[in-house]
């Protein structure tokens, strides 16, 4: 299942009906978390002009990541800023591909984390904080991996994010709570059989950052 589960991003358009979200979900909620608190909500968006509000709320970071990576940078990298100007970033074209899964999946979740009872152990380091996602990325993946298995599929997407404030205030998400992503899930239009991923020799080493490959 691990090596056949894709991003999803094209669907049938076929609904996914509640049962079948609902067994999807039941698998899922078995992700651990930090001290098993579970401060997972998910929100489950059918409704059309909720999902046009979070494409359009989408398109400024599609925007700079356009903007980006036509210039050559690592689109929305945290170490530098863009090269591209604001007026480049604001002209940059938006493609389908990016807001279109929103529209065309059976449902899209929207992912939040409270806040409050996730161990933000890195909060203090001078980087853009990565952990807290570990209470939350997992649940997220066994969405994805459950989807697959009952012969669905979705991606992880966090365009949205980027306009976190706009994205709270249209599904009333209090505060305390980090939207950490924006899941499309519906019938693929194609089945993948084999994935392209780096070998493991490739990204894993023995002791130290530069060892030897594993």
């Amino acid at each position: 299942m691990m090596r056949t589960t894709p991003a999803v991003r094209e669907f049938t358009g076929e609904p996914l009906p509640d049962e079948v979200l609902r067994t999807i979900l039941d698998h899922a909620r078995f992700a651990p978390s930090g001290g098993n608190r579970q401060g997972a909500r998910v929100i489950v968006v059918r409704d059309r002009a909720s999902r046009e509000a979070l494409a359009e709320l989408s398109r400024p970071a599609v925007r700079r990541y356009m903007a980006q990576a036509l210039a050559g940078e690592a689109p929305w990298n945290s170490l530098a800023p863009p090269g591209p100007s604001p007026e480049e970033i604001a002209a940059a074209d938006v493609p389908a591909a990016f807001t279109e899964p929103l529209l065309t999946a059976g449902a899209v979740l929207v992912v939040c984390v409270d806040l409050a009872v996730v161990a933000s152990l890195d909060q203090h380091l001078d980087r853009v904080g990565v952990i807290s996602g570990a209470s939350v990325y997992p649940l997220v993946w066994n969405i994805l991996l459950a989807a697959r298995h009952e012969g669905y599929g979705g991606t992880i997407t966090t365009m949205a994010v980027a306009a976190e404030p706009q994205v709270k205030e249209l599904f009333g998400i209090p505060d305390q709570f980090a939207v950490a992503a924006v899941v499309p899930i519906g019938r693929p239009v194609r089945e993948v059989t084999k994935l392209k991923r780096r070998l493991v020799e490739e990204f894993v080493v023995r002791e130290t950052f530069d060892g030897s490959p594993f």
